[in-house]
């Protein structure tokens, strides 16, 4: 795994980081917890009273080497064609294929990123993995239907 002294960082500080919920989200149910900053003119959060949940900060950001890595380490850029590897550096930069990627194109890019030895975030499965565990499922359902006949 590269760029591991900085992951680790990253999970210290995540780990210290409160988790930060809509100020009362816990007093009604139609209230999501998902982080809404507090307006009110005498609201106490927003007053940062002690024995309120913390309100969002700058400081609470992760490192700045962390930040846009994936888990794996390697820096992830967005590919939609065979020329975009070529800008890929194999020892730091990973490769994820675009959604709207075909699986034509997809066959190709797989096959350049694996020359270049850059690694692929999301190879999925290509179609001649999945027609041959196809074909042996109607096999297998064809003999049974055989056997259910006779």
């Amino acid at each position: 795994m590269i760029n591991k002294e900085i992951l680790q960082a990253r999970k210290k500080i995540s780990d210290a980081r409160p988790k930060f919920v809509r100020q009362e989200s816990w007093r009604y149910d139609r209230l999501a917890e998902n982080w809404r900053k507090p307006k009110g003119k005498d609201n106490k959060m927003r007053k940062q009273f002690s024995g309120v949940p913390r309100l969002v900060k700058i400081g609470y950001r992760g490192p700045k080497a962390g930040r846009g890595l994936h888990p794996s380490g390697y820096i992830d850029h967005i590919v939609f064609n065979v020329n975009d590897l070529t800008r890929l550096d194999a020892r730091k930069d990973a490769a994820r294929l675009a959604h709207t990627v075909g699986t034509r194109k997809r066959i190709e890019i797989l096959a350049k990123a694996n020359s270049l030895g850059i690694k692929v975030l999301n190879p999925g499965k290509l179609p001649s993995q999945t027609n041959e565990k196809n074909k042996k499922i109607k096999s297998v359902e064809q003999s049974e239907e055989e056997v259910e006949n006779h």
